[in-house]
């Protein structure tokens, strides 16, 4: 009897992991964190420095916005739809002491205004970045900077491609 419930147990786990998976993609994007050099090597790329209002869309677990605020002396913005992960991202910013520079929004970035970003960083599949050319070009100022992780924004071209960290930046 007792292996009946360890069967039950499982096959419980598994199809949460099943919903979320599947809610997570509905939403925009499956959830895939970004490696700490990757964060960096994005944020170098996109030359971020302490002037500069960072947005990270779908931030996952804040680990680009946490980054850089406390490495490059950024204010930043993360957007995530998913509750469990937007909540782990504000205590990520409250263990590093960062609440007066960094914030966490919870929902679709479509409904956000992105306005005043100087750097947007993405790692979003490529309908998710096709359909965000449309907000970027209107919403974003001139110079304003892109860098999108493996996936390019179609009909526009990178003014610098890191082919080695599969990187690709963008102005406005």
């Amino acid at each position: 009897m007792n292996i009946w419930y360890t069967i039950l147990f499982i096959e419980i786990i598994v199809i949460a992991f099943m919903i979320w998976i599947v809610w997570s993609t509905a939403v925009g994007a499956p959830w895939l964190p970004t490696s700490k050099s990757k964060v960096r090597k994005m944020l170098e790329f996109a030359k971020v420095g302490d002037g500069d209002i960072v947005y990270d869309l779908v931030s996952g677990d804040g680990r680009i916005i946490i980054m850089a605020a406390k490495d490059f002396g950024a204010k930043s913005v993360g957007i995530e739809a998913d509750p469990v992960r937007q909540r782990w991202s504000m205590l990520m910013v409250r263990r590093h002491k960062l609440r007066d520079r960094v914030k966490v929004l919870r929902g679709n970035f479509f409904n956000f205004d992105i306005g005043d970003a100087s750097v947007v960083t993405l790692y979003l599949g490529v309908g998710a970045n096709n359909k965000l050319r449309n907000k970027l070009s209107e919403e974003l100022k001139p110079g304003s900077r892109i860098v999108s992780h493996h996936f390019v924004l179609k009909d526009w071209e990178p003014v610098e491609t890191d082919e080695e960290a599969d990187l690709y930046l963008y102005k406005i």
